[in-house]
């Protein structure tokens, strides 16, 4: 990399600062994914594009492609990419730093008349966080790749009702080109994919590092509508022993379930259990015993085995439970996603490149759930990096420091720059 190749930090600063105007809720901030949310960051991200003179696509899915042509225009070409969606009263750098991170690197190549081998083309997905809105896993991404289900397009938004397609209608795109798998990104056109992300764990800040180099990122299995019933009674006047609790019957199982968490990882295990929702339903009241709960639970880890042996023990708690406590469980559906190790290839030019910088950095695996996933499954060579942030993530208190983002970017641009 020419020793004046660098990162345009001040572009990167003033887009964060668009952003978190444009999409603060007053909590925090809220892209909507496939809303008005969403599509704000991505109107200002192509102002931000078009003013550097790169060439701007939209895909039928809406995702858009700024490219910054390398001499050979046939070649595979680099993708550096991220979303720009955020969950509801959300951070402002989740997703958004790793498109302003390729921003800034193209930027810098442009001001210093560097011209790559290849394209390099910063890629803004949409709808990241489908989770919080779509029951569904990366459907931008799989979308920008032509891989989308086409039955995915029929999956509603949780707020709205709207579907999937009709939510892409909505803004302009073609929810049919999508199902038919028309795309502008196939898989075998693209060299490497490299995400730039904030830490969502306290690591890096505990150990005072900047970046890490992702290792993997976990599969899930997730409930996403699980019941527990039981019978409505008399707060006062009902005995413990003919109770029907569902609340105490979910307590119960979320206990013994954490339990079964603490043994597995003494045993070697890594994963993470969550029950993302624990509650009784409106018809509870204050003289009443709960007879209904409802519950959402995901399980996380880069082994396949480590989630499966908590989903047996869930079945395992639930045979003991139900009798005893003369409750039903009812699970719902099961989604997931598959685990995916990141391209050791590209994780060690990302790490020659920190070393040549002197940035400090270590390996980690991820925790959540990213685009990159998507492309790895799809054969694409992808590989992410972490930056260091303060207190969390799907939060409004994101607090990623400009000089831990400038080191990341650092790392970026050196590994661009050769790889392309």
């Amino acid at each position: 990399m020419r020793p004046n190749l660098t990162p345009d930090m001040e572009l990167a600063a003033r887009l964060f600062d668009a952003l978190r105007e444009a999409s603060f809720d007053g909590v925090g901030v809220t892209r909507d994914a496939y809303g008005p949310g969403e599509q704000r960051a991505h109107d200002l991200v192509r102002a931000e594009a078009a003013t550097l003179g790169l060439e701007i696509a939209i895909d039928p899915a809406g995702n858009m492609l700024m490219t910054l042509p390398g001499a050979d225009r046939t070649a595979k070409r680099i993708l550096l990419g991220s979303h720009l969606d955020s969950v509801p009263h959300g951070g402002n750098y989740d997703g958004a730093a790793g498109v302003l991170a390729g921003l800034a690197t193209v930027a810098g190549m442009r001001q210093a008349g560097f011209v790559p081998g290849r394209d390099i083309t910063v890629l803004a997905i949409r709808a990241e966080e489908a989770g919080a809105w779509f029951p569904t896993s990366y459907p931008g991404s799989h979308a920008a790749l032509g891989r989308l289900p086409p039955a995915v397009l029929e999956v509603k938004r949780m707020d709205t009702g709207r579907t999937l397609g009709q939510h892409m209608r909505e803004l302009g795109f073609d929810p049919a080109a999508v199902a038919a798998g028309t795309c502008l990104l196939p898989p075998a056109s693209i060299a490497a994919y490299l995400e730039l992300h904030i830490e969502q764990s306290p690591v890096l800040d505990a150990e005072v590092i900047p970046v890490a180099i992702v290792s993997g990122i976990p599969g899930s299995r997730r409930l996403r509508a699980g019941r527990v019933l039981g019978e409505y009674n008399h707060s006062g006047a009902t005995p413990r022993r003919y109770r029907a609790d569902a609340a105490i019957a979910l307590a119960e199982l979320a206990h013994r379930l954490d339990e079964r968490w603490g043994a597995l990882e003494a045993q070697g295990h890594q994963l993470v259990c969550t029950f993302c929702v624990l509650a009784t339903t409106a018809e509870a009241g204050f003289t009443k015993i709960p007879g209904e709960a409802h519950f959402q639970l995901d399980v996380r880890s880069v082994q396949p085995a480590s989630v499966d042996a908590m989903f047996l023990e869930v079945h395992r708690l639930i045979a003991a439970i139900e009798p005893r406590r003369g409750v039903r469980f009812e699970l719902g559906a099961e989604t997931g996603s598959a685990p995916s190790p990141m391209d050791a290839a590209v994780r060690d030019g990302l790490a020659r490149a920190a070393d040549a910088g002197g940035i400090a950095y270590r390996t980690m695996a991820s925790g959540g759930g990213h685009d990159a996933a998507a492309f790895a499954q799809a054969g694409v060579p992808a590989a992410m990096l972490f930056v260091r942030n303060q207190h969390g993530s799907h939060n409004p208190h994101e607090a990623m420091r400009m000089e831990d983002f400038a080191a990341g970017c650092a790392v970026m641009t050196r590994w661009a720059a050769e790889a392309a």
